[in-house]
């Protein structure tokens, strides 16, 4: 990214670098403020690859899809890599167009991917089935050698998650419940959420520890016994003041399938939801 900043005026480089920089540290927990900054990135520098990606990647984090895409062709023209070819492929998804996205899995481009790659094209391809309700088709693309794999990768707990999902929907649910383990066993970042999937299954409900209603409850019965006891104070002065003034009167909170025929299918990445 440096390098290709560095063709730009080092006054406006500097500018498009800090919107690049908020871009990065807000798209995960406030995504349309990313968005906000992308945007002003690319009125300033729209012919830097690295712009339009991160363009496209904000976009994509706000569900503005047919955006994101158009942004995602952009660099890619303007690099000629392939990297971004998973993520499209999502996009097409986003669009309601899984055919197209099973159609870029197949594509020549998939090939030159790298590992992470692959993977996260066949997360893509699955999701892409399973819009089609074409959940066995889901399951069987998603069977690889990195799935079995006990390697742990950056993209195994989601790669796991997504596998476990799909059994779920098809009701194996023993299944299920073994790779959402799985899934957890992996996750050391909590890019899924495979914990809270695992107790639903199980039927556990988490209750907060701290209920506010109970807190405001007991305000309210300190304040009532602060009025209790200020009344009884009260009430004890006013009984000493009448003793004074009548003194006269005295003291009162493992995959089971080894089928890995789909390996020629599809490879993907990133489940949209």
């Amino acid at each position: 990214m440096r390098q290709e900043l560095m063709s730009l005026p080092k006054g406006l480089a500097e500018e498009v670098s800090r919107n690049l920089v908020m871009v990065a540290q807000l798209i995960d927990e406030d995504p349309e403020q990313a968005y906000g900054y992308s945007r002003v990135a690319l009125r300033l520098a729209s012919r830097v690859a690295a712009v339009r990606e991160a363009a496209g990647f904000a976009a994509y984090a706000t569900q503005k899809y047919s955006e994101a895409l158009a942004e995602f062709r952009a660099a890619r023209r303007m690099s000629g890599g392939v990297e971004l070819w998973p993520v499209m492929a999502d996009c097409e998804r986003g669009l309601g167009r899984p055919e197209r996205a099973l159609a870029m899995a197949g594509e020549p481009e998939v090939q030159k991917l790298d590992k992470a790659g692959q993977v996260e094209m066949r997360l893509v391809a699955a999701g892409a089935r399973r819009d089609m309700e074409q959940l066995d088709a889901a399951i069987v693309t998603l069977q690889s050698p990195e799935l079995a794999s006990s390697a742990v990768h950056p993209w195994t707990a989601r790669l796991r998650y997504a596998y476990a999902d799909a059994l779920l929907a098809a009701g194996r649910e023993n299944e299920a419940r073994e790779w959402f383990a799985k899934a957890l066993e992996s996750d050391k970042d909590g890019a899924t959420d495979a914990s809270d999937r695992l107790a639903e299954m199980d039927g556990v409900e988490f209750v907060d520890a701290f209920d506010e209603s109970d807190d405001l409850d007991g305000a309210d019965d300190v304040d009532e016994t602060d009025d209790v006891e200020a009344s009884a104070d009260a009430g004890v002065d006013d009984v000493e003041l009448d003793e004074d003034d009548d003194e006269l009167d005295g003291d009162d909170v493992e995959f089971d399938d080894e089928d890995d025929e789909d390996d020629d299918e599809v490879e993907r990445g990133g489940d949209k939801g």
